[in-house]
């Protein structure tokens, strides 16, 4: 089986760079606090926070995952880009690799649009799911979503 992409996109009233250095930049610390039973910790293995770092996310009881390793391929704080790889983890079981690119982009009325495609490659012959590809892009919204109501409840945060 070949490569699998996906891609998507999200509008938020939250200008790109406030929603970059929240959503990307400091989604370690955020995200634990908006959305405990999503991520329980995060943990930085190996790097600066920079490209070739590598996070250990251990996730909370909202998942059927236990934890995944993600190496930083790119951080662009400047154009708002992101991408980064799943090294490890019990979400890998049928995937050899997942990897995902993030763009967040000024839309027309002040806020942003935040684009990312995911690349699945599969092991073997293993068949991916529409609704495993849908179930994650469901955790995925919600997890921007949660992140910005906080951004709007918290207006003063990540100016």
């Amino acid at each position: 089986m070949g490569v699998f992409t996906h891609e998507s996109q999200e509008t938020s009233v939250i200008p790109p760079a406030r929603l970059f250095k929240a959503f990307i930049l400091d989604s370690d610390n955020l995200i634990q606090k908006v959305l405990p039973q999503a991520i329980k910790s995060t943990e930085i293995i190996e790097g600066n926070g920079g490209p070739g770092t590598i996070k250990k996310i251990t996730f909370g009881e909202a998942s059927k995952f236990k934890y995944a390793k993600h190496r930083i391929d790119s951080l662009d704080p400047e154009n708002c880009t992101y991408s980064f790889s799943v090294i490890e983890g019990d979400a890998l079981t049928d995937m050899e690799s997942v990897s995902t690119e993030i763009k967040c982009v000024a839309s027309p009325d002040g806020g942003s649009i935040m684009k990312s495609t995911t690349k699945y490659q599969p092991k073997g012959d293993f068949q991916l799911k529409e609704e495993h590809i849908q179930a994650a892009i469901e955790k995925a919204t919600g997890l921007f979503k949660a992140v910005e109501a906080y951004l709007v409840a918290h207006p003063d945060l990540y100016k």
